[in-house]
Parts: structure tokens; C-alpha cells; sequence
């Protein structure tokens, strides 16, 4: 049935709030995202007709598409009023597109909102707009470019390493980042380097501190060898000390401003152990809303922005919590403002809350855990940005002995400040040095401290860190590649094709990502080059001021490139892209092994193939899961025969079998421990079984069966054994009462 009032939202999470601060007269509906895009099965561009996008809806959209219909009439006021982005003006072009709104309603209304409160959402009904096509242009640049790198590039990659695979734009370029980096790391060679430490004490009080040797003669000194720091230490036998030079200053810091999308991924990664993607789900839901006292509230302001201004409102209610919390010395006398970054949309907000009075502490029982700390973390960004400088008292004291020259450091906290609320995290544990406070007694010019032990150490440079996810959105966003709303799936995607992997936190390519990486560096390096990349947000950000047609900087991208994938299609070879000859002779045939690339990685195959199907792990350890078509020889040999053993797959998983089958028909299970002791007997381990119809394995005690323990989930240790043990019988039980 037709209604007067239409509003239609992205996500039905702020379906409920958004109704109840409307009323009656209006009906809110979602639009569960897209409605309509390209098709998955073609290209869907019309490269000839001004390269024209042929937008389907898809399946799963046309029930929401017939729902919204069924709503509008000739009477009906439409309200789009998805998401403030370049994205959301486009998802709201779409819906008009897809239901003939123009045609059908009585009007069609654009609103927006940083934040779902009450006042924010009367205030977008109070102020609608058109729906803006220089935004939504440039995200159909975006989307097709997209698409034309894809649906060109992957049919190569099929081709000449492997099928399946695939490369996107922006993706391309972050694995880039992570292969170089890597690389960077291998080929790095520590250099040793000596430092020396005095630890001293006054010369009239018993503090201890310490000194760092820094200079000697007068310039900087930095031992390289261990000779160098032993002609130090004899040059010192007998020294005295004295303390020539103490420098006192008052030292003022300002905080961080507030949070945009990728300083609150970086933070909430180094803080909260979040990644990118999982600190964007907790942040649509606080932005989404929460029942708080029986009402549904948005708890912070839109979470995709790269604007560091906050409103006049926000910036006059933060001075008040402050005050109110703190007292007035930690308040601004004038709020405090930040240069965003070049591109940056100002009329946008920072993250921050919608109501500064809600105190992390006041909203825990209505949050989850994770809910809970990102929002406390945003609360607190938010505030300290508001408050005064910290202030410290530094020292510096310079301490000679025979033309040697030590340096004590130390700071005291005069003055919290912004500090009493927050201090935003360091990447490198080192960094976080410069932020702890270091004791240094008083010391006074002239004075003679004694000298209690000379402490030599031995140091190495470092390579430079891997990238974590949070310092890839560090360096993505300092080289201007991506947008807010871009750089968790663009690290999401590369994760998730297999290109890189996740080692302790960090981020390392596999062997996949070097193959893929290197064939686009060498015969694509115009895609991969990070200042085209920059060059091409730049055209997008142009097409969104509108100084720009969209088709035309995508033709002119389009032409040379697809011409090029022509070429390399003819020009290159497979072979020359994924093997590699090695001095590894075949121990069963006597050939040569070779490097050949499977879907699990690189491993070591004979080049008798398919004659001899011998193939092992390129490391010599352990044993990647077996190719189709090539096996791989275990140091078993057959017990029967003498031959070697190879894996084979069956449906229970991987065995032992003799090379000579069907000849000799020796097998072998291969028992995998899962590494937790039977809770049942003591005596066993508990290891991965399967039944005789495969599927699911089970985990039984290896004295089976004389010990009839088994599950059906893998434990972490004997109690969690136990524990799933209890549930299993539980679930049995209930089931047999029912």
C-alpha cells in the first residue's frame, strides 16, 4: 500500500530509531545496501557505447525492490536517504533508477546525516537536496575502472600462472606494498653497533640514574665493534666525572585530533588488537544504534570520514564534560581546530559521540565487549582533542670525563592535560619510549657524580617491521591511495585471494602474492605505480567536483591498457612466469626437480612429470597438501618392499601408500596428535580420527580401544577436553527427552 512519506536507508539497523523520531506520517524502509550493479557472469560495460555499465538487479535485491514499489504512489513523497559517501549518493541513485521514483512519486528528496540522533535527522528533513551526480559519477568511474582492470587482467593471470586467480586497482598496489617491504626485510644486513651506559649517582644523595655515552671531542660517537668500546673503557680507568652542562625547559604538548576512518582503524589495531574490518562492524553498530533506557540511540557520528572538524555544538558540549568531569583548568578558553588533510571532506564530521555526556562507564551494561571499547576509545579521542596542552618540565645534563661526553635525560609531568584522558598509541615499541617518564635526581653544574658500573651492549640494526594492518592504512593513506570507505576491503580482499597472509600480527605475502606481484610489476608497472595510483584517486576527486567527465578519464585509461593486455597475452609465456630449474636431482628418476607453483604454494616437482609424478615441499620440511596428478615421497620407506612411501588422499584424508601400488599394497594411517592428553585414561593422546562414511573427523585417545574417549571438537587442553565432553553428553541427553 502506498504511504505519504518514504524514507529509505542502507541498513535495517536504523530502520527503528530513525522511525520513532519521525512518527506517524512517515514509513522507513532499507534498502539492505545495493540494489542494483554490474553483472558477476560478464564484463557488463559497453566499451563501444561510451563505456556504458549495464546495471542489473540482482536476485537477492528484487523482493526489497518489489517491497519499496508496492510503497509509492502518485502521492508519495520518496526521501533517499542512504549514507553522506560517495558510495551511499550512489546506492541512493540506484534506487531511483530501479524504482522509476521520478516517474511513479510525487517527489524525490536527498537527505543526509552524520549521526542518527533526533535532532540530526529533523534537521536532514528540514534541509533536503537533489541527489548530487558528481558524486555519483565519480563512483561509477571508480566501479568501472575497477571492472575493467578485473575482468581484463584475470583471464591473463589465468592463462600464465594459474586459474582462478584475480587483481583489482587499489588491491594490486597494497600488495605491492607488502612485497616490497618483505623484500626490503630479506635483504637487509644488520650492522653491530656498541653502546655504553653510565649508572651513576649524585654526588651528594645515593638516586642512581644513567648517562648514554653521546660524544666525544666534541662529535657524535657511535662504537661499531667491540675493540672500539674496550679502548673506551680503558680510556675511563680512573676518571673523574663532572656534570657541565644542565638544561632545564618547559616542554608543551597538544593532543591528537579526533579520530577520521583511518587514524580509529590504526588505534583501534594498536590498542585493541582490532583489525581493520572487524573496527568498522563495531563501528557501524555504535553508529547504528543501541536500545539504551527502552530507547534506540546512535552512539557515535558516521564512521567513514575523512574530516578532523567537529560542530559547533559538539565542540561546546565537549568544553562543558570537560569541565564538569576534570574542572575548568582542563577546559579551552576557544575550541581548538585542525587542518584536515588536501581532498578532505570538510563539511563532514570527525568520529566522535553523539551525546559527550554518555560516559563509557554509564553504557557498559547496554554494550558488548568490543562495543564497549571502541566506543570508550572514540569518547575519549574525542574529548582530549578538546583539552589543554600538557606540560613537562625536561632535563638534559651533560656529564664529561676525559673528553668523553654522557647524557642524562628526564621529564616530569607538570601539567596532564590532555594526558589526565588520553594518549594516542605508537606503532614501533620504541616509540612508545618517548612517552614514558624517565627519573632524573637533581644535578647541578660543577658537581662530581660517582661512577657505580659501566654497562657496554651489544647492538644490531634492525630490518624495517612488516606492515600490521594498521601501519598499511598508515602508508596507503600518506601515499593518497584509497578513500575512507576503501582501505578495509581493499585488505580484506588481499588476505582473502590468498596473496597475503597474517604471521604474529604482521602482514607477508605468500607465494602466490610474489608470483602475481612480480608478472604486474613487469609487464603492467604503470597499474602497480603508486603515484599513478595517486593520480587516479586525484581524477575521481576531480570527476566529484564535477571539473571532469567520467567517461572520458576512463577511456583514456582504458585504450592503452587494454591494448597492452592484448600484447601480453601473445607475448608471454607460462613457463617463464611459474618454473624454475633447480640443482635438485629426482631421487626416483634421476631428473632434474623443478619450482612449480600449486594452489597451496610453491613446491618442488620432477621434470619427468607426468612420467614421474614425484613432487615434495620446496624446503624439504614438512609436506604441503599433495597437487592433482603428482605425489609426494615420504622418508618412510615400505616395510614390505623397501620402495618409498608416498601420500595419497582418501576420504578419510591423507595416507601412506607403497609407490608400487597396486604391486605392493602396504598403506599406512598418518596419525595426527592434536597435542592434548586423554582426560579419560592419562595414558593416551587424544588424535584426529575419522568414521567410515568420512565427513567431520572426530578426536579419540590413541589406545583406543581400550580407552573409548572421543568428541567430536577439537580441545585446546585436557579441561576443555572435559568440558566438551560434559556438553556433547548434555546435548544427548536433552535430545533423548525430546
Amino acid at each position: 500500500m502506498a504511504v505519504k512519506n518514504l524514507v529509505i536507508v542502507e541498513s535495517p539497523g536504523k530502520v527503528k530509531t530513525i522511525s520513532r523520531y519521525l512518527g506517524n506520517d512517515f514509513k522507513v524502509e532499507a534498502s539492505m545496501g545495493h540494489v542494483r550493479d554490474l553483472p558477476k557472469s560478464q564484463m557488463g560495460i559497453e566499451t563501444e557505447k561510451n563505456f556504458k555499465p549495464k546495471y542489473l538487479i540482482p536476485k537477492d535485491k528484487s523482493a526489497v525492490i518489489k517491497n519499496l514499489k508496492g510503497k509509492i504512489g502518485k502521492n508519495t513523497v520518496v526521501w533517499v536517504a542512504t549514507d553522506e559517501d560517495r558510495e551511499g549518493e550512489a546506492i541512493g541513485w540506484h534506487l531511483v533508477e530501479a524504482l522509476d521514483a521520478e516517474k511513479v512519486a510525487k517527489e524525490v528528496k536527498r537527505i543526509v546525516f552524520h549521526e542518527i540522533t533526533k535532532p540530526a535527522i529533523l534537521a536532514a528533513i528540514e534541509h533536503p537536496r537533489e541527489i548530487d551526480m558528481n558524486l555519483v559519477n565519480s563512483q561509477q568511474a571508480r566501479r568501472v575502472l575497477d571492472r575493467l582492470v578485473g575482468y581484463e587482467l584475470s583471464p591473463l593471470l589465468w592463462k600464465k600462472i594459474k586459474y582462478g586467480l584475480s587483481a583489482g586497482r587499489v588491491q594490486s598496489v597494497g600488495v605491492r606494498l607488502i612485497v616490497d617491504r618483505e623484500r626490503e626485510i630479506e635483504a637487509f644486513n644488520p650492522e653491530e653497533y656498541w653502546s655504553l651506559t653510565a649508572l651513576m649517582t649524585p654526588e651528594k644523595k645515593t638516586d642512581e640514574f644513567e648517562a648514554k655515552l653521546t660524544k666525544f671531542e666534541g662529535k657524535g660517537i657511535k662504537p661499531g665493534k667491540k675493540e672500539e668500546v674496550d679502548k673506551i673503557l680503558k680510556d675511563l680507568e680512573g676518571a673523574k666525572y663532572e656534570v657541565t652542562d644542565v638544561e632545564k625547559k618547559e616542554v608543551k604538548r597538544n593532543p591528537a585530533p579526533p579520530f577520521i576512518t583511518s587514524t580509529l582503524q590504526q588505534e583501534a589495531s594498536r590498542k585493541l588488537g582490532f583489525s581493520v574490518k572487524k573496527t568498522m562492524m563495531v563501528a557501524q553498530k555504535l553508529y547504528e544504534g543501541m536500545d539504551i533506557d527502552g530507547e534506540h540511540e546512535g552512539l557515535i557520528t558516521y564512521m567513514r570520514t575523512d574530516s578532523v572538524n567537529l560542530s559547533e555544538l559538539a565542540l561546546k558540549q565537549a568544553r562543558e564534560v570537560i569541565t564538569d568531569l576534570y574542572g575548568a583548568k582542563f577546559a579551552l578558553e576557544k575550541p581548538r581546530f585542525y587542518k584536515g588533510r588536501k581532498g578532505a571532506q570538510e563539511a563532514h564530521e570527525a568520529i566522535r559521540p553523539t551525546d559527550f555526556t554518555r560516559k563509557p562507564v554509564s553504557l557498559k551494561k547496554y554494550l558488548k565487549a568490543d562495543e564497549y571499547r571502541l566506543y570508550e576509545l572514540i569518547w575519549k579521542r574525542a574529548l582530549a582533542c578538546q583539552m589543554e596542552q600538557a606540560v613537562f618540565d625536561q632535563v638534559g645534563v651533560d656529564i664529561t670525563a676525559n673528553d668523553y661526553i654522557f647524557r642524562a635525560t628526564g621529564q616530569t609531568v607538570k601539567f596532564a592535560g590532555f594526558m589526565e584522558v588520553y594518549l594516542e598509541g605508537k606503532d614501533l615499541p620504541e616509540e612508545e619510549e618517548e612517552d614514558r617518564e624517565n627519573y632524573l635526581p637533581e644535578l647541578t653544574k660543577g658537581e662530581h657524580p660517582r661512577l657505580k658500573e659501566l654497562k657496554p651492549a651489544q647492538h644490531f640494526t634492525k630490518p624495517p617491521a612488516r606492515y600490521t594492518e594498521a601501519s598499511l592504512v598508515k602508508k596507503l593513506e600518506a601515499e593518497g591511495i584509497g578513500r575512507p570507505s576503501t582501505y578495509a576491503p581493499t585488505i580484506s580482499t588481499i588476505q582473502t585471494r590468498g596473496y597475503i597472509e597474517k604471521e604474529e600480527g604482521k602482514l607477508k605475502p605468500t607465494d602466490m602474492g610474489y608470483v602475481v606481484n612480480d608478472f604486474l610489476v613487469e609487464h603492467f608497472p604503470k597499474i602497480l605505480d603508486l603515484q599513478f595510483t595517486v593520480r587516479m584517486e586525484d581524477m575521481l576527486d576531480e570527476i566529484e567536483e564535477g571539473n571532469e567527465k567520467w567517461q572520458d578519464e576512463v577511456k583514456e585509461f582504458y585504450v592503452p591498457f587494454h591494448k597492452l593486455v592484448e600484447e601480453k597475452m601473445e607475448s608471454v609465456k607460462k613457463e617463464d612466469v611459474i618454473t624454475d630449474t633447480t640443482d635438485e636431482v629426482c631421487e626416483l628418476c634421476g631428473k632434474p626437480m623443478m619450482v612449480k607453483l600449486g594452489r597451496f604454494g610453491k613446491f618442488l616437482s620432477c621434470t619427468g612429470f607426468p612420467e614421474c609424478k614425484n613432487a615434495k615441499p620446496l624446503d624439504g620440511e614438512g609436506a604441503p597438501k599433495t597437487e592433482p596428478g603428482e605425489e609426494r615421497v615420504s622418508k618412510e620407506k615400505c616395510g614390505k618392499c623397501g620402495k618409498p612411501m608416498v601420500y595419497k588422499t582418501g576420504r578419510f584424508g591423507e595416507y601412506l601408500a607403497c609407490q608400487d601400488y597396486p604391486e605392493c599394497k602396504t598403506s599406512k594411517s598418518i596419525v595426527t596428535k592434536v597435542g592434548v592428553n586423554c582426560p579419560e585414561c592419562r595414558a593416551g593422546e587424544l588424535v584426529e580420527r575419522h568414521t567410515k562414511r568420512g565427513g567431520k573427523p572426530f578426536y579419540g585417545c590413541s589406545r583406543f580401544p581400550k580407552c573409548k574417549f572421543a568428541i567430536w571438537e577439537k580441545p585446546k587442553n585436557m579441561e576443555d577436553a572435559k568440558k566438551i565432553k560434559e556438553a556433547e553428553g548434555n546435548g544427548k541427553k536433552k535430545k533423548g527427552k525430546e
